[in-house]
């Protein structure tokens, strides 16, 4: 299929954006944002034809630039990675969550504000499941939509940062970018 032009049926909009913690893959439906994947190659098929398989939908990469259903998602990633966005505010597409793990998702969206922290255990207390501390984890691992819905503001209840899908070393450059740690040295 040719690059610039968008198919007629659904389909499946996608990119690659430079941030400050390095490539992000970003896919959209007609629904809204439904990925976002850290340490993005500029050629992904591995990434996006098994997630376009999954929902059905045909891949379609816009011209730089050109991005329709994607232009809104990069313009406020950028605003966030200035300093100048405190929430997403996006239409978002749950199909890649379900259960649990949409519940978990879905109350740290709309409970955990910028620069603040959450641990597993409060979250899970949050969605009624006190001791489901590491289901929530689970959850955190299997967010499709990390920055967005910001799993990066879930820590350990001891105070410790635990993990990260992006990797410890981006989970603490999202945490001093809010102001929730100090800025890394170098």
């Amino acid at each position: 299929m040719d690059s610039s032009s968008r198919p007629a049926g659904p389909h499946l909009e996608w990119t690659v954006v430079g941030s400050d913690i390095g490539p992000l893959l970003l896919a959209a439906t007609d629904e809204g944002l439904v990925r976002v994947e850290f340490h993005a190659a500029p050629d992904r098929p591995d990434l996006i034809d098994p997630l376009a398989r999954r929902l059905g939908l045909a891949p379609w990469r816009p011209p730089a630039g050109r991005e329709v259903r994607l232009a809104e998602p990069i313009r406020r990633l950028a605003a966030y990675f200035e300093g100048g966005l405190r929430r997403f505010d996006l239409p978002l597409d749950w199909r890649l969550a379900s259960g649990f793990n949409r519940e978990v998702l879905r109350e740290l969206d709309r409970s955990v504000p910028y620069g603040e922290v959450v641990g597993y255990g409060e979250l899970a207390a949050r969605v009624g499941r006190p001791g489901a501390a590491q289901a929530v984890g689970a959850a955190m691992g299997a967010n499709p939509l990390p920055i967005v819905v910001p799993c990066h503001r879930v820590v350990e209840n001891d105070g410790g940062i635990g993990g990260f899908g992006g990797g410890v070393e981006t989970k603490r450059a999202l945490l001093a970018l809010e102001g929730v740690l100090p800025q890394p040295l170098f």
